[in-house]
């Protein structure tokens, strides 16, 4: 019988899968009726619910990654209840497309049960993303509904 992961583990894991490009084994952190919510996402769906969808989402981000991340000053700071965890990292981020090299800070609360996410609320620098992608212009329309 194999050991539980702790949510500190669950989510080394999770970060060490993004940095790595490993996105088809994401999903696998997650229970069957995991919730995700990227509480900052500027435009499109801040709610992800399920593992299906989250594979989904997952596939559609590492069809279209044009950036390599590496993850420093990680801390993850544990809470008054077990199963949750808060960790706070930067990115170091390489777009290949525009040759830009920058940071961009992120925060997760994670709820593990059983060894898996069961939900998540996550708070990353869009907007750096967008900026150093070139994606500025698309995102300023897409918020001004054009």
């Amino acid at each position: 019988m194999s050991e539980t992961l702790s949510p500190r583990e669950v989510f080394r894991k999770l970060l060490d899968g993004i940095t790595a490009g490993r996105f088809s084994e994401l999903a696998e952190l997650y229970a069957e009726d995991a919730v995700v919510e990227t509480v900052f996402e500027p435009v499109g769906p801040r709610r992800f619910e399920g593992r299906a969808v989250l594979a989904a989402r997952f596939a559609e981000v590492a069809a279209h990654m044009p950036m390599e991340l590496t993850a420093t000053d990680v801390v993850i700071r544990e809470t008054g209840d077990p199963e949750v965890i808060v960790a706070e990292w930067t990115y170091q981020v390489h777009h290949r497309v525009t040759g830009q090299d920058f940071e961009a800070a992120n925060i997760q609360v994670l709820r593990v049960r059983d060894g898996l996410i069961v939900s998540s609320r996550d708070y990353h620098d869009h907007l750096a993303l967008a900026v150093a992608g070139g994606g500025l212009p698309q995102l300023v329309a897409a918020l001004d509904g054009r």
